[in-house]
């Protein structure tokens, strides 16, 4: 047999199980109550219902939060038996909507499922929060996880913020990572969130 039939034969059978294991890497489920992810390039308002979460706290280089509060975060939930789910919660400092930041303090969180969850090991790294309800404005966007491109989707929201004289600015922004380290670059999905209020 050619090397060349080999090599299609083999991939006609290792296709079926990566497409498996990229809709398995995606198939994480929302919280209780929560809303569909915002599609890609809308700016849209949702409303969020209380939610609880494990977090751990980051300070440094805040390209970095993320993946290095990943292994702690991931402890937490696989010692208490807590389910995964997506999305993956990052809130950087309030300071970051007005002028890019890159060293800084930020909140990475994996949500519970449900607000009826309570871990009974809990390290000292770890802070189990319950966040009320909350309104933000939303950007949705697909494509490759960085936090270099944050201040230009956070400048999109300010914009439009702008626009809407009638909402006020009332909490940290946040990024929502929606699909695993697995998923293709081009099919990632995340929002940045700005939470608000009606004036």
């Amino acid at each position: 047999m050619k090397f060349s039939t080999l090599v299609i034969i083999v991939g006609a059978i290792a296709l079926p199980f990566a497409f498996f294991a990229v809709k398995k890497a995606m198939s994480a489920p929302l919280p209780v109550g929560f809303p569909a992810p915002t599609t890609h390039n809308t700016i849209e308002v949702k409303q969020y219902p209380a939610y609880r979460s494990g977090t751990y706290t980051y300070e440094g280089n805040l390209s970095e939060a993320t993946s290095n509060s990943f292994n702690p975060l991931f402890r937490h939930i696989s010692s208490n038996n807590i389910s995964m789910t997506s999305p993956v919660e990052a809130r950087y400092p309030i300071a970051t909507i007005d002028q890019p930041i890159q060293q800084g303090k930020a909140k990475v969180s994996f949500l519970y499922n449900n607000n009826g969850i309570n871990p009974q090991q809990v390290s000292s790294d770890i802070q189990v929060e319950d966040h009320p309800p909350m309104l933000v404005v939303s950007l949705g966007i697909q494509g490759a996880y960085g936090y270099g491109s944050y201040p230009e989707h956070i400048a999109k929201l300010k914009q439009w913020l702008a626009n809407h004289p009638e909402y006020e600015i009332v909490g940290e922004p946040r990024e929502f990572l929606y699909d695993s380290p697995y998923t293709p670059s081009p099919l990632k999905r995340r929002e940045v969130q700005i939470p608000i209020r009606k004036r």
